[in-house]
Parts: structure tokens; sequence; C-alpha cells
């Protein structure tokens, strides 16, 4: 008996593991037998083989996906992350010279004088006394050089410095200031290193100073963190040390020049022809809308894109902590919150300026975003005859959706039992519109979700629409399909009031 309680062979050898491969006569010379036993023959080929058989999966397709995915992984983890230094470039030089010229300039030049003319009017002053500094550093440059450094001090001077090339860029979405040698940017919903610096700390420091206080806001030792806007809308925050341990960070959310509409998402590829007409319908029937979805999914320029479809007779009153919100219509009032002053007093928050917008005789109040205790007096408004108005709220699904409006509610300091606050929700929101930023950096419409009603203590929603992943190209493109769920919408009778019932209940079917 074997150890492992099998008898062996009668020969005495080793138990056989399976059946062997009969030995085959080859008819090949003696050099070439002698190199076939040694190698183990076919009927034990050599053991690389082996191990190269038993790393490849039965499913290649599989196996050659997982191993490019771990190949992106292990090369991920091998990588310094330095970004490459491209200090040698046109820019480079400018800003080398700009360095040079800009003190020389600042000794010639009545400030106070400087700020009360505009930007051309500014660079036809500095042009002769540019020339002049030049010519004392013994710098020769060439007419589209001249141009270029003549920009670049007078975007120091009145502008935002090296901010300002990003900010004119029309791919560039959002820009990341990391401290005065870092800067990010996205295109196309990927992120990528900028080409600028600023000189040091206290140059970042003054011209974030400059952004917030453009708009009645302050960044200093006492309030070192501070939400702002550009002149175009833009959305900034503001943090500095000691919160910022790089330096002074700037974070800033470019708007776009053009208004985006929901005929251009379907064209970019948002959604589909179907989802499209629903909200179109949605937004003109008064329904009461939440746009859910994660940090930079694009809920502003949906709520955007949705208020484009109001009526012009009607009063919108907006409310914002930064006003970033371009609504098309001729009857709009946008409101904005107030930070509290230096003695921690006189400070307008949402809930303060919703409460007091009721009083307003509005037809809509649209919400950039809802945060917290002021959930309660929105939807209080959306029962009080404000259909129609619309919020935008961070979360990743629109049950999880339902789910934080009823811990905003509870946040607050009226005490409500739970169902209570779920009843009311169920009876003031229509309509749930999810937004999502996927991987690879497009942004979808993924859900468009009804609130139904009560069923116990649960609230009852039914998806009208939903986008289904099915693939990735080899590029990283995710390839997916808007499916309609092919259910009669709950709020077909509301669509039916405005005379949209038909075409609300065939983009559904």
């Amino acid at each position: 008996m074997s150890a492992f309680g099998k008898r062996g062979n009668a020969a005495g050898g080793r138990p056989s593991f399976g059946t062997a491969k009969p030995m085959k006569g080859s008819g090949l010379s003696n050099a070439d037998k002698k190199d076939e036993q040694e190698s183990g023959g076919d009927q034990f080929p050599p053991v690389d083989d082996l191990a190269k058989e038993s790393a490849v999966p039965v499913d290649g397709a599989n196996a050659t996906a997982s191993l490019a995915a771990m190949d992106k992984l292990n090369a991920r983890m091998n990588d310094d992350h330095v970004a490459a230094d491209d200090g040698d470039g046109f820019e480079a030089s400018v800003h080398k010279i700009k360095e040079q010229v800009l003190p020389r300039l600042l000794e010639r030049v009545d400030p106070e004088a400087a700020a009360t003319l505009g930007k051309d009017e500014l660079a036809e002053e500095f042009r002769p006394i540019i020339s002049e500094v030049l010519a004392e550093l013994k710098i020769t440059l060439n007419r589209r050089e001249q141009f270029a450094l003549e920009k670049v001090l007078v975007d120091e001077l009145l502008g935002l410095g090296p901010l300002e090339e990003l900010l004119a860029d029309p791919a560039i979405s959002d820009i990341m200031v990391n401290g005065p040698d870092q800067t990010f940017v996205e295109r196309k919903g990927k992120l990528e290193i900028a080409k600028i610096q600023f000189r040091d700390e206290e140059h970042l420091f003054q011209i974030a100073q400059r952004i917030v206080n453009k708009v009645g806001r302050r960044v200093d030792q006492t309030t070192p963190l501070a939400d702002a806007r550009l002149q175009d809308g833009s959305r900034v925050n503001v943090i500095i040390p000691p919160l910022s341990l790089k330096g002074t960070a700037i974070s800033i959310r470019k708007f776009s020049d053009k208004p985006i509409t929901i005929d251009m998402m379907r064209g970019f590829g948002s959604m589909s022809e179907q989802m499209a007409t629903v909200l179109k319908i949605a937004g003109a029937c008064r329904m009461n809308i939440v746009i859910s979805g994660g940090t930079g999914s694009g809920k502003t320029t949906m709520l955007n894109a949705l208020s484009k479809m109001i009526d012009p007779g009607e009063r919108v009153i907006t409310i914002e902590d930064a006003a970033e919100l371009r609504l098309q219509q001729p009857h709009w009032l946008p409101l904005e919150t107030r930070p509290a002053n230096l003695e921690g007093q006189g400070a307008i928050t949402i809930r303060d300026l919703v409460i007091n917008a009721l009083r307003m005789r509005p037809d809509r109040i649209i919400l950039g975003e809802i945060r917290g205790q002021e959930c309660f007096d929105l939807l209080a408004a959306m029962n009080t005859g404000h259909d129609g108005s619309m919020a935008t709220l961070h979360s990743n699904s629109p049950r999880e959706c339902l789910a934080r409006m009823e811990n905003m509610v509870m946040m607050g300091d009226i005490k409500i039992p739970k169902d209570a606050i779920s009843r009311q929700i169920a009876d003031s929101v229509d309509l749930i519109v999810q937004v999502k930023r996927l991987r690879d950096g497009s942004r979808r419409t993924t859900n468009i979700t009804e609130v139904i009603g009560m069923e116990g203590d649960v609230i009852v929603t039914q998806e009208l629409f939903k986008f289904e992943y099915h693939d990735e190209t080899a590029e990283g493109k995710i390839i997916g399909e808007y499916a309609s769920m092919g259910l009669r919408p709950y709020t077909l009778d509301k669509a039916k009031q405005f005379g949209f019932d038909q075409p609300f209940l065939e983009a559904c079917l």
C-alpha cells in the first residue's frame, strides 16, 4: 500500500495518474532520438510549455482581455507619475521674458490709473513702455513674441494671470490649481496637467483674492475657504493654507459660452430621442423634477437645459450659493446666499431665501442644489401651487436620492415622523433624472424615474428609461443602449392638461 492508501503497480514504480500515451516509433536519427529523450518526447512536453498552457484559460478572448487589463494595472503601478517638463516651448520663453520685464514695467506705471483702463487701452499704453524696457534689457523680439508678451503682461495686471489662457480655451471644462507649481485641466472628460505655473504662493494668493473680491466675498486666515464666480458665470472654489497643505487651491468649473439644450445633449449621445422628448414635455408641463448625480456629472447643465422649456410668461426665481444658472426666460430673478461677516453674523442661507421667495409670487422655484433642511421648504413649495419647481441633489441612484431627501428633512429642527416625510416627498416629486459621468469621461442620463406614491411606509417608483451597459471599445469608450421600460407613465394626466399626453405616451412605450 502506498502512503495515500492506494496500491502501487506491480513493478514497484510510481502509481499512474491518468492514462499514459503509447510510445511512438518516429524513425528519427540517433541524435534526434537522444534530444527527444532528454526533452521528454511528446509524451512529456517541456516544463516551460506546460506553464504556458496552464496560464492561458480555455476562453481565448477572455484570456486576452484579462491579460490586457492586468498589463494596465502593472503599468500604472510601475509609473512614477512625473509629468514631462515642457519648459522649452514658445509660451515658456515668453513667460521667462515676462518675469524680467514686469518689475521694470511696474516702476513706470501708475497702478490706479492702469486699473481704470480696459485691456485693449492698456495694451496700447504699454506698447512703447515695453519696447523701452526690452531695449534696456537688450532683448529682441519678433512681432508675434511682442504681442504675446503684451497679452501676458495685461493679463497679469488686470486679469487672472496664467489662468487667462486656460479660461480662453473652449476645450477645457475644469481647471484645478493645486498650489503654485501644479495645475490640472479637464478636456473631454479626461484630466491632464497644464503647462502653466505661478511665480510663487503669494502670486497665486493674489489672484485668488482678485476672484473672490469681485463678488463681495473674501478669503483670508479667518475665512480660509470661499465660493465665488467669474464674470461669465463659471463657478470657483478657493481654499488656502492652513487648510490646504500644498498652498492656495483654486477649482474652476467653466461655464459654457453657448447654452446647452436638450437637443444638443441628445446629439452628444447623452440620451436617446425618446428620453429627450420626455424631458422636454416634463419641463413644459410643470412637473416637479429632481436632478440627481455625482460631482461633475452634469446636473447644473441638465437643469439649465430643462429650464429652456419653461413658458416665457412664468415668473421664475433661482436660489444658489454661488449663482451659476443661466436661464433664458425674460421673467427670471436670481438670488444668492451671503456668508457671515467677520463677527460671524449676517449670514443668509438657502433656507432663508426659499422662505422669502414664497412671498415673491413665484410660479416656479429652482434650487441650484439641495444640501440640508431647505429640502422641507422646497417640498412645501412644490405642494402649494409652485408646480414645475426643480432642484439638483448629490446621489448615485434615484432610490438613494429619495433616501437623501428624507435624511435632509430630518436634519432640520422640524419634528415630523419619517412616514409623514416620505408621504410628502411622494406627493411632491414627479420625476427623478439621474445623470452620471462614466469612466470614459462621457456624461449620460442613466435613469428617468417616476415617483408614484406610497405603499405602506415605502415610496413607490417606476423606471421609464434606463441606460444599459454593453461593452467597451479598445480606446476605452463605453458602448451601451438607452432602453425604454415600455410602461405607461403615471404623470400622463399632468401632461394631458397641457395637451402633450399623446407624444408623452408614444415616447414612453
